[in-house]
């Protein structure tokens, strides 16, 4: 048992961790078994969702949570289920969206006043004479 005041906190806040480590991957551990049972596109994108929030959390790697998650998708190709992906590709085709405000504006002719003004700041300022230590003593 600890005796130091920051031992005992380090004491609990390590069992609050580990309780709350131990929910994660027994969601996850649930949510794979539950797609394994019966593999929908639904039950992968949760599954896939969860060992995204564990990797972001720390819990683990995000190496083997993308591993682990291309596996879902071979169990889920396996059991012919359409992924989220395909789903959305197969929908209608997105139309074309309206234009904004500024770019609309970019699109009009420029005026005199503006071309004007465009020529003056495009133009470059005269080149400077540089001299060299030979054309000074010359």
């Amino acid at each position: 048992m600890p005796i130091i005041k920051s031992a005992k906190k380090a004491a609990r806040q390590s069992i609050k961790r580990k309780n709350k480590n131990e929910a994660i991957k027994k969601m996850i551990r649930n949510a794979l078994k539950d797609f394994r049972k019966n593999p929908t596109a639904e039950k992968m994108a949760i599954v896939q969702s969860e060992y995204d929030k564990a990797a972001k959390k720390g819990l683990i790697k995000k190496n083997p949570a993308s591993r682990r998650k291309a596996n879902l998708v071979k169990i889920a190709k396996a059991a012919n289920v359409k992924t989220e992906k395909k789903v959305a590709a197969k929908k209608a085709t997105p139309a074309k969206k309206a234009e904004t405000p500024k770019k609309a504006a970019a699109k009009k002719p420029a005026t005199k006043a503006t071309a004007a003004k465009k020529a003056t700041a495009t133009k470059k300022p005269a080149a400077k004479k540089t001299t060299t230590k030979k054309a000074a003593e010359k």
